[in-house]
């Protein structure tokens, strides 16, 4: 018996053939998803990622409607549901550069966590995509990113430089 390889899957899953857990634009039978309460996770830019992304997500006030606080938590994780890196808060009250692990949020707002493409070692990721997973409480919510592969300058023809370079 032959097995598919994982660049079919990969293919099929960039292509739109396999469905992913939470990335359904609308539910069977024709009705659009309803949103999440409470919290939403918004598409991370530039997309497709090169080699760093952030993140918005935005925190309503029904969460903080009792005047607790919210545990916040951002993985990105691979195809197969293994968790890659956790996200940078770029704004927090404990300061900038922290976790977004089991992370505590006072007030609601549009908050930015950032990604710089590199996987809990410190390694670069490969070019594929990837999943950001933000969880408030018990509730999750889910979105698609891609990493592209790095430009690499032409070793044949070095004088074709852009003038940044």
């Amino acid at each position: 018996m032959l097995r598919a390889p994982p660049v079919l899957l990969l293919l099929s899953v960039i292509c739109g053939l396999v469905q992913t857990p939470g990335l359904r634009a609308q539910e069977p039978g024709g009705q659009p998803a309803a949103p999440q309460k409470g919290f939403r996770l918004e598409q991370n830019y530039p997309n497709p990622a090169n080699p760093s992304t952030n993140i918005p997500f935005y925190l309503e006030e029904s969460l903080f409607a009792g005047g607790e606080s919210q545990v916040v938590s951002i993985r990105i994780i691979d195809m197969f549901g293994r968790t890659v890196a956790i996200p940078r808060a770029l704004a927090h009250p404990r300061g900038g550069n922290v976790p977004i692990l089991n992370l505590r949020y006072t007030e609601p707002g549009r908050k930015v966590a950032h990604w710089d493409g590199r996987d809990m070692r410190g390694r670069r990721v490969a070019a594929a995509p990837y999943f950001c997973v933000l969880q408030v409480g018990d509730r999750t919510a889910y979105s698609r990113i891609i990493v592209t592969a790095p430009r690499r300058r032409s070793r044949l023809f070095p004088f074709f430089r852009r003038r940044n370079d």
